[in-house]
């Protein structure tokens, strides 16, 4: 940062400083916390996204629960649709959190509304007594 932009309050100094400033537009305060930059032709552009980030972290909200997160990928649903070719595809989030296999084999039971997938292994003998049923 050079001399004329000081270093963005964080913490519980910009909480203080949001609270002393409150009577001000969020942009004014966002500025007089620090959370601005001076482009090469002297303009001054706040950065509200940082300054709301900061002021959320200063007061202990998670922004990334999972922290790990690389924003690839989808969260399972726990739901399918029937596609186009009448086939209903069980996603790889699925097999894997079920710790399946490729070649394991289910036995499909048909009830009004649901579909019961019981796992078997080789000899065609359910490994299962009871699975949880899959809405289509």
């Amino acid at each position: 940062m050079s001399e004329n932009q000081p270093t963005p309050l964080t913490g519980k100094a910009l909480l203080q400083k949001v609270k002393e400033l409150s009577h001000l537009p969020r942009r004014e305060t966002a500025k007089r916390c620090g959370y601005y930059t001076v482009t090469k032709s002297n303009q001054t552009r706040v950065n509200l996204t940082d300054f709301y980030d900061a002021v959320l972290a200063a007061k202990g909200v998670p922004l990334n629960p999972e922290g790990t997160k690389d924003g690839r990928g989808r969260e399972p649903t726990y739901r399918v649709s029937v596609h186009q070719n009448g086939q209903i595809v069980i996603g790889s989030t699925y097999t894997k959190a079920m710790n399946l296999k490729p070649g394991d084999e289910f036995e499909i039971k048909l009830g009004y509304k649901h579909i019961h997938l019981k796992q078997v292994d080789g000899d065609g003998e359910p490994i299962m007594e009871e699975a949880e049923p899959i809405t289509a």
